[in-house]
């Protein structure tokens, strides 16, 4: 990889990216310059498929992250966190407990 392209996507990075990237990010996940990613296009051999969007290239997050293998996202204490407050935030709003499921 050369300075242009910019440090390489870590494991924590990988999880924050939208649903689609460009290629020079999904080239610093993979772990190669740009031009040998537009090299690997062309050849038909870049590891997971690209959308074509007019004159430029997206790759869905989902199918880098496979292409990487990684499957699945992993779950953090803190994800869990959030989940439950905002589960409790919505039953508070609407007037929910936990009697009116069971």
């Amino acid at each position: 990889m050369n300075a242009r392209s910019g440090p390489p996507v870590g494991f924590a990075e990988a999880f924050d990216l939208p649903l689609t990237v460009d290629l020079r990010t999904a080239a610093r996940a993979i772990g190669v310059c740009p031009g040998t990613a537009y090299k690997l296009i062309r050849l038909g051999a870049f590891p997971c498929p690209v959308l074509r969007v007019g004159r430029r290239y997206r790759i869905a997050t989902a199918e880098l992250l496979r292409a990487l293998g990684i499957e699945e996202r992993p779950v953090y204490a803190s994800d869990l966190a959030a989940g439950a407050a905002a589960a409790a935030r919505f039953d508070d709003f609407h007037g929910l407990g936990a009697e009116d499921f069971g």
